[in-house]
């Protein structure tokens, strides 16, 4: 099937392609592994056809360091089950603190509650190291779980630093998560310390959170101790530590860095538990490293003088994304808060304010602007921002057109898809090639994309099944909690065995690009005839009186079922009978 492409919306210019990652990593490529790639489609078949060659390229490339040497690059391939570089034992957080200028920058945050400030590199390093030597003497040590209910501070990123740093294993939850949902997530992994908030601030309103707290403590019987960090400021909470005084147990600590195995638990992240309990999905040290180095690096182009910023809360992976960027030589920029209060241009501020360079978000909060008619450049000085990020769910081609409206036609800006699954993009940004409208740029380094028809045959230009067919460094070790991988495998090798199907529907267009359209495991069928939910929030989505909706069918008693759609209008918008005829 043959498309007209639709149009180019920007194209870097020989200095911005000479001067991404990517283009020193291709050139490096050719002259130490003499392999022919003259352009990004043929760099992208190398690095899904020789896993080994690619894999220990990004190894040695970016020098990655190993207490002791791997004995193979992949030695079995297997989906599930997949050994990456056994026999290494090497630590994430050591690659995060490497080099650094103690009088550099790391971070920049603000919040509702706190004023835009900064944390050079030394004092990450100090109050990391802080951290760390305070949770081993809470004997913390290497494969304990360390759980945070923490909003998306700086104190969250330090600690998060310190679990890395012992080998202890962490997993948060945002803070506006209620009781069940994360006893749901953090009593499968029994946790040995809780960090937590008194309370946090949220659309100008403050909520206070000792109660839930009370009840996770009572709901996680393998908690040994409880650190609250007084966010709020509300009065101490009984029987658990303060953070100044559990900072201060280890004041004046090193930084030590723990060697772990390469496929040692770093995070667990969740699934969203529509289907029962929230699987519990590990990840390792050593997949994450690489895969960041690689997507962060190459995909996402982070420089030294970047300033990356992305809208997340610490229950969402682009947190774990975002502060991996500081595997790179980029600082990063965090907020905690609504990004409509006061008004919906309290993130363009942000940007203007920290100077951030790469701002990202999702695609709803970019949709709410443009309908909203936000000018995100009326008013505030945005030169230093070149480029936006977007994902969580596709970006409407109207959604691509008003950022090169608002923003001009120098900006880059790449739609990404992955997923908790692998905490990263399958498909996502490429800083040389083109961006052409509602479409992806390509597919990732090192991840076997494709699209399939139920039978297994690939298809280009039509929509099919995601599905990734070489396995990769990222992808879970396991569920916690699922011995026997059954879980695992059915949730992702159950309809192409050793085939790792996404649950999402992609077209692969015959010039590489991508396009998502919407979870396949959210078809409705209706009298033998599959329809797309993405289908219908693109028709409604489009009508400016509709801010959001949610498509829901519900089975009837007669075996049928009825479609029924919820929406929410702007404030000035009534739901008159012109109204539902149109989004009928």
């Amino acid at each position: 099937m043959t498309h007209t492409p639709p149009p180019v919306l920007w194209s870097p210019d020989e200095a911005r392609r000479e001067r991404a990652n990517l283009t020193a990593f291709t050139r490096w490529v050719r002259e130490h592994r003499g392999v022919a790639v003259p352009d990004y489609d043929a760099l992208w078949r190398w690095s899904v056809t020789d896993l080994d060659g690619f894999w220990s390229a990004i190894w040695e490339y970016y020098g990655v360091r190993a207490a002791t040497p791997y004995t193979a690059v992949l030695a079995d391939d297997a989906m599930p089950g997949a050994v990456w570089f056994p026999g290494a034992t090497l630590n994430y957080a050591e690659h995060v603190f490497r080099d650094r200028d103690e009088t550099a920058v790391a971070v920049r945050h603000a919040s509702e509650l706190r004023p835009l400030a900064e944390w050079t590199w030394g004092e990450l390093r100090r109050r990391t190291a802080a951290i760390a030597a305070a949770l081993r003497g809470l004997g913390v040590g290497p494969g304990d779980r360390v759980v945070a209910y923490l909003p998306n501070v700086v104190e969250a990123v330090a600690a998060f630093y310190a679990c890395a740093a012992i080998g202890a294993t962490w997993s948060s939850c945002s803070p506006d998560f209620g009781v069940r949902s994360v006893l749901d997530r953090f009593a499968q992994i029994e946790p040995k310390v809780l960090l937590a908030v008194d309370g946090y601030r949220y659309n100008g309103r403050d909520f206070d959170r000792r109660d839930v707290l009370k009840a996770l403590r009572d709901g996680l019987p393998t908690l040994e101790h409880t650190v609250v960090l007084p966010y709020l400021g509300g009065e101490p909470v009984a029987d658990t530590l303060s953070w100044d005084e559990f900072e201060a147990a280890g004041r004046g600590a090193e930084l030590e860095f723990t060697p772990v195995p390469f496929d040692h638990p770093l995070w667990v992240l969740y699934s969203s538990g529509t289907t029962g309990l929230p699987k519990a999905i590990v990840h390792g040290h050593g997949g994450i490293l690489l895969e960041q180095l690689k997507n962060l690096h190459l995909h996402l182009d982070a420089q030294a003088d970047d300033r990356v910023f992305w809208f997340t809360t610490t229950g969402w992976m682009m947190w774990n994304f975002l502060v991996s960027v500081l595997l790179t030589d980029a600082s990063i920029v965090l907020y905690d808060g609504s990004p409509a209060h006061p008004d919906l241009g309290v993130l363009w501020d942000l940007a203007e304010r920290a100077g951030i360079t790469v701002f990202g978000t999702s695609a709803g909060y970019l949709s709410t602007c443009m309908k909203a008619d936000v000018r995100p450049r009326t008013g505030r000085d945005l030169s230093a921002l070149h480029a936006i990020g977007s994902t969580g769910s596709p970006l409407s081609p109207e959604g691509f057109a008003w950022c090169y409206r608002e923003f001009g036609p120098d900006l880059w800006l790449f739609s990404t898809s992955g997923g908790t699954d692998v905490c990263s993009c399958l498909v996502g940004g490429v800083p040389t090639l083109p961006v052409h409208q509602g479409e992806i740029q390509a597919r990732s380094l090192g991840m076997a994309v494709a699209s399939w028809d139920p039978d297994g045959n690939e298809l280009v230009g039509e929509v099919g099944e995601l599905v990734v067919t070489r396995p990769a460094p990222s992808m879970p070790l396991y569920f916690w909690g699922d011995a026997d991988g059954s879980r695992l495998r059915d949730s992702y090798f159950s309809m192409y065995p050793g085939v790792w199907r996404h649950g999402d529907w992609i077209e692969i267009t015959e010039r590489g690009t991508a396009i998502i359209y919407g979870r396949s495991d959210s078809t409705i069928n209706r009298g033998g005839v599959r329809m797309g939910t993405s289908e219908i929030y693109r028709s409604v989505l489009a009508l400016e009186e509709v801010l959001d909706a949610l498509v829901v069918d519900v089975p009837q008693s007669d075996g049928g079922s009825r479609i029924e759609l919820f929406v929410v209008l702007r404030e000035d918008v009534a739901l008159d009978d012109d109204l539902r005829a149109r989004i009928a």
